[in-house]
């Protein structure tokens, strides 16, 4: 059922993607409001309630709704309801169009116009970027959204639907780094700041759900990709930056497809609407940057090229695994 789930919300996906400030990602956006209003008070325990409220208790309530389809309507009205949850939740169309205009303004040489969509997309100052960087920002910053909004999700929903837990993955996944992010940026650019306490919470605790999913989609891109190099730029990267989920990703990025990746990253904040913005990529020097050809306009159909191979290769797996579940 994990198999259909999601091969069905990706068809959906890619036929009428959400749009921004649709009424699901509203809504959530007004349940976190809401937390951190009643529950941010200062202490460590506060911090840990607000983020309960504000993700645990979506997750608990698709987990809920899940259980109830499947005991007393059917499995097809639960399996309805994840596709309906992964459909909100895991989706290329969610970033994916920052990545085509820029792509297509590269192509017709209108370089002005890929630094200003490119500022837009990551609320950067990218006037004085050259071509090259505009590619490995567009590059890092998209491979990041794929994992955050594809392969992280992925990762989530099919560990715990092994165990019965339905699409409640997906939603703690999302929402976990949704949190992160917004909280980081409130306590930043709001008159009523978020406590140092929740936003360390939030960071913590996104930091340990994101450990796994990470590695996997670094794996996962060494798979598709050349993987003595993808796992020999992880290998070296990690013991330098430890903790860095989204280096290893990079560094791993880097060696599959030999693109030179990291270097000095741009700084990008929460826009106003809540648009999905991903944060900067690691801010380690240019001399960090790991070994590989220079960033060209070419290089960005090689990263769609290894994004889509992996995708089939996660859903092969998930029909084997489906497979095998139904044989056994």
């Amino acid at each position: 059922m994990s198999f259909i789930s999601v091969l069905l919300a990706l068809l959906l996906e890619q036929a009428r993607p959400l749009g921004q400030g649709n009424p699901v990602h509203a809504s959530l956006r007004t349940w976190v409001r809401w937390s951190t209003r009643n529950f941010d008070a200062g202490k460590s325990f506060h911090g840990w309630l607000a983020w309960g409220f504000a993700v645990a208790g979506p997750s608990l309530a698709a987990l809920a709704i899940y259980w109830l389809l499947d005991a007393f309507l059917g499995w097809p009205l639960a399996m309805i309801w994840s596709v309906a949850v992964l459909y909100a939740t895991l989706g290329f169309r969610q970033f994916s169009f920052h990545f085509t205009q820029i792509r297509d303004a590269l192509a017709d040489g209108d370089e002005d116009r890929a630094r200003q969509l490119l500022a837009n997309w990551q609320q950067i100052d990218a006037s004085e970027l050259p071509r090259s960087e505009i590619v490995r920002h567009v590059i890092e910053h998209s491979v990041l959204s794929a994992h955050r909004h594809v392969f992280g999700v992925l990762a989530w929903f099919s560990v715990l639907a092994v165990f019965g837990f339905g699409p409640a993955g997906a939603v703690l996944y999302r929402l976990s780094e949704f949190v992160a992010r917004y909280w980081q940026h409130k306590s930043k650019t709001q008159h009523q700041p978020v406590s140092q306490a929740l936003q360390q919470t939030a960071t913590q605790v996104w930091a340990a759900i994101d450990w796994v999913p990470a590695r996997i989609t670094a794996i996962s891109f060494a798979v598709v990709g050349s993987f003595e190099e993808a796992i020999d730029g992880w290998r070296n990267y990690e013991p330098r930056y430890e903790g860095d989920n989204d280096g290893i990703i990079l560094a791993a990025t880097s060696g599959a497809v030999n693109i030179r990746l990291g270097g000095a990253a741009s700084v990008a904040v929460f826009p106003a609407d809540g648009a999905h913005v991903m944060p900067p990529a690691p801010a380690h020097t240019q001399s960090d940057s790991a070994p590989g050809q220079t960033p060209e306009l070419a290089h960005l159909s090689v990263i769609v090229g290894l994004v889509w191979r992996t995708v089939v290769m996660w859903m092969v797996l998930l029909a084997l695994l489906t497979l095998a579940r139904l044989l056994g």
